[in-house]
């Protein structure tokens, strides 16, 4: 629609409204007309009705469960496919198509061999548990996000295949849903576990959500839709799979560390070649290539998806050109794989398939990047390459190359970022106002909050939602109390995720509507789930944590200290406050005799860390050593703010 048009339109819908000729909002729930045209828009510009991928998703299939639902030790039901049973009809006005094609296909669950000697579970978590054939027993790959899907997955698995014991684990990469699951694996082990890993695995499995995990927790519960219904109007799939097995998770280290593309095990009588891809798509990570079988483990750095250059929960920026390099390098290495088989979705059989599909992938990520920079360089910014740049029609055309997961906008957005940062060149971009502030000066410039519902109204009724989504949202920062606003928002926000092809920005979206209505929901605890994990997490990962805690006004110009001592571990750090700013290094000398000393045990430590216990408790507590001036060691944690993980979003 060019300019001309918008005016036109803009003020004949106003003219309408003034003549009583306003017309009705679409009733919450429904898809409007706009977004029923722009879903069949979608339908009839892709071959949906292609079936090579269900027949790639079906094969091999020796057993589906009959039913799936699995609860964590309180009796919380923390997967189930069951609620996924709506699939089975065709796609409602209420689901981007292509979104609806990608979530049926993820919902084929159950026992599939891949090959002779290859199996896969499938539909039991995010992830897929793949379990390979040794010559004493099994080696298992992946094994999920928590304990409890773990067990689920095993227990079916072996009902079907020989019960022979687990010998090896491999974790293709540092992500919770490829190793959370391990200490299932304990229950079918004969003797100690050989367990294999990229190198650097256990810094990246145990640190990435330490810093920010709270702000990343709140976060994922939009990216995940953690509070939707699980339904055609609510959560119906991620791309990447069907959902997020929020259950106890769990970490054994590794004892075995792949170093270097090319390096070759035999393990449990197997041979494998490794190629470390870490910075794709994990800071860890490695594939592999199984020669006997021909068949190529690509992990996650390949899957039946665009997938993310910044992922929506918030991480660090992946490398596009990297990226497209390891996959090019995996095309070339192994060209005679005839099978392709992943950490997420259905395999890939035959040579010149598997070698399309790795070619196509690594165009797809060399394009985004390339075709940003070329924009980048002529001076657009990034809003600009994402609106206007698509991908080339072999790459449209290919169902694995499609945004389900991560989408060509924000992907182009993360390469601008990964090269110059957050700011565009513009002076205007450089020190804005906050949004609070702001709102209210776009609030006056419309003429008042009536004038700028009014515009919203007009843009909505023409099924211009991403433009009434920034009016609307400018006066929810101004009056957080104007109820009917925040309606609208929701609205705008409704039919923005009911054309998502994208599962989570359509349900970053829900989650935006639901909020608005409903309020922010009690926030996700995962310090207890998580104890596996944080008990192997060092030490030094927590502090630097606690220093983002320090309310710097509180400290002021003081200085504090306290002697800090991990009593069984032979671990002693100075901690000292000053500027506001803490800081710690290790004890190998005696302190001076002034500083308070603070020894507890390690448990009592990660709990402290994890905030399932308070600091100001800690001086009144069992299993602890005090020592030193109590009044200093109650002023030093005074210091420290507590976590709130129920921050609002999209209100101020």
């Amino acid at each position: 629609m060019n300019s001309k048009e918008w005016v036109f339109l803009s003020a004949a819908a106003l003219v309408l409204a003034g003549c009583g000729g306003e017309r009705p909002p679409t009733p919450v729930g429904e898809a409007s007309e706009f977004t029923h045209a722009h879903n069949s828009r979608v339908a009839q510009s892709l071959p949906l009705a292609s079936q090579q991928a269900f027949e790639d998703a079906r094969r091999g299939l020796i057993a589906s469960p009959e039913s799936l639902t699995v609860k964590d030790e309180e009796g919380t039901v923390i997967w189930s496919l069951q609620q996924y049973a709506f699939l089975m009809d065709d796609a409602p006005d209420t689901v981007n198509p292509s979104l609806w094609r990608q979530a049926q296909l993820n919902n084929l669950a159950g026992l599939f061999e891949v090959s002779p000697g290859i199996y896969q579970v499938r539909g039991f978590d995010l992830a897929n548990m793949t379990l390979i054939r040794g010559e004493q027993g099994w080696i298992l790959v992946d094994p999920l996000t928590s304990l409890e899907t773990a067990q689920a997955a095993l227990a079916f698995a072996f009902d079907h295949l020989e019960s022979d014991p687990i010998t090896t684990i491999i974790y293709t990469h540092s992500h919770v849903d490829h190793f959370g699951g391990a200490e299932a694996a304990r229950e079918y082990a004969d003797g100690e576990l050989t367990v294999v890993a990229p190198a650097g695995f256990m810094k990246e499995a145990t640190s990435e959500n330490i810093l920010v995990g709270t702000a990343m927790v709140r976060r994922a519960g939009y990216q995940y839709g953690r509070k939707l219904s699980v339904s055609p109007l609510g959560h119906v799939d991620l791309g990447l799979g069907k959902s997020v097995a929020f259950g106890t998770v769990g970490l054994i280290p590794p004892n075995l560390d792949v170093m270097q593309t090319g390096e070759r095990l035999t393990l449990d009588g197997v041979e494998f070649e490794f190629q470390m891809v870490s910075g794709s798509e994990a800071p860890s990570e490695f594939t592999f290539y199984l020669p006997q079988q021909r068949a190529f483990c690509g992990a996650e750095m390949v899957s039946q998806t665009m997938h993310n250059l910044y992922t929506l929960r918030g991480a660090k920026v992946r490398d596009a050109l990297g990226w497209s390099r390891y996959i090019d390098e995996a095309a070339n290495r192994y060209q005679d794989a005839e099978i392709y088989f992943g950490g997420h979705h259905w395999p890939v059989w035959g040579q010149e398939r598997v070698q399309g599909f790795l070619n196509s992938q690594r165009d797809l990520y060399k394009f985004i990047h390339d075709q940003t920079l070329r924009l980048a360089n002529q001076g657009y910014t990034p809003g600009e390459i994402a609106e206007q740049l698509q991908l080339p029609q072999g790459l449209r055309e290919e169902f694995s190359a499609r945004g389900y997961y991560g989408t060509l906008k924000h992907n182009i957005r993360a390469v601008y970022q990964f090269y110059f940062g957050w700011y565009d060149g513009n002076p205007a971009h450089l020190d804005p106002l906050p949004r609070s502030s702001a709102a209210r000066r776009y609030v006056e410039l419309a003429g008042g909050a009536e004038a700028m519902r009014n515009k919203a109204t007009a843009a909505m009724d023409l099924g211009e939602y991403r433009w009434a989504a920034e009016l609307l949202n400018h006066l929810v920062f101004f009056d957080p109390d104007d109820s009917s606003a925040k309606e609208m928002l929701a609205r705008a926000y409704e039919q923005m995720g009911y054309q998502a092809e994208s599962g989570t920005w359509r349900d970053s979206y829900l989650s935006a509507a639901l909020e608005l209505r409903e309020g922010v929901p009690e926030g996700l605890s995962m310090e207890k789930k998580m104890a596996g994990v944080l008990y192997q997490t060092d030490t030094p990962h927590f502090l630097d944590a606690l220093a983002t805690r320090v309310d710097y006004e509180a400290a002021g110009v003081e200085r504090y200290a306290l002697v800090l001592e991990i009593l069984g571990a032979q671990e002693r750090y100075l901690l000292e406050i000053a500027n506001g700013v803490l800081h710690y290094r290790t004890l190998n000398d005696e302190p001076e005799e002034s500083i308070p000393y603070l020894g507890l045990s390690r448990k009592l430590f990660i709990q402290v860390a994890s905030r399932q216990v308070a600091m100001q408790d800690l001086v009144t507590g069992d299993n602890l050593s005090v020592d030193g001036s109590i009044m200093d060691m109650v002023a030093f944690f005074r210091l420290f703010e507590p976590v709130n993980g129920d921050f609002s979003i999209v209100e101020p």
